[in-house]
């Protein structure tokens, strides 16, 4: 476990912020609002305290799953589960020692953020798509939301993976 577990909630606040900047009427947002056939008038209603205490939730789960796809050294632990958790086993002595050769590559935010586009491209696109084509929405509507992920997971993807901080298993 991360032993500075609060970057999943500071990671938690990038799609937030991202989606009030990138869905503002200055960027995104007209264009946004046209292919859903929204106006200003129909976007007051809902309760907007709920819609971002879920998302932020939502953008929480996010961050954790980034950690799974842009840190590596997670793949050699699930190799060696559950005898890596018993306390002073050869397995968790070769994992420590593992993670003290090689515990430190591939971890920079460069390295998050290819990941972050890597996982816009090839996971959430094909979703938007799918979702898109099935409600009838223009390649418009695809690309306003992949242009959205694309920045957000490459910016939670790199602060994920260049902030998170593991200590030795004991």
């Amino acid at each position: 476990m991360p032993t500075n577990f609060y970057m999943f909630f500071v990671a938690g606040l990038i799609p937030l912020i991202i989606g009030f900047l990138y869905y503002s009427p200055k960027l995104a947002g007209n264009a946004w609002m046209k292919s859903n056939n929204f106006t200003e008038e129909s976007l007051k209603g809902g309760n907007m305290g709920l819609i971002l205490g879920l998302s932020y939730i939502c953008s929480v789960l996010i961050a954790f799953m980034m950690a799974n796809f842009t840190i590596h050294q997670g793949g050699a632990f699930g190799m060696m589960y559950p005898e890596v958790m018993v306390s002073g086993s050869d397995t968790q002595k070769h994992f420590n020692e593992l993670m003290q050769m090689y515990g430190e590559n591939s971890r920079s935010f460069t390295h998050g953020l290819i990941h972050g586009i890597i996982t816009t491209l090839f996971f959430v696109t094909p979703i938007i798509a799918i979702n898109a084509l099935f409600e009838r929405r223009g390649w418009k509507y695809i690309l306003i939301h992949t242009g959205y992920w694309l920045i957000t997971l490459a910016l939670v993807g790199g602060l994920i993976c260049s902030t998170l901080e593991y200590a030795p298993l004991s």
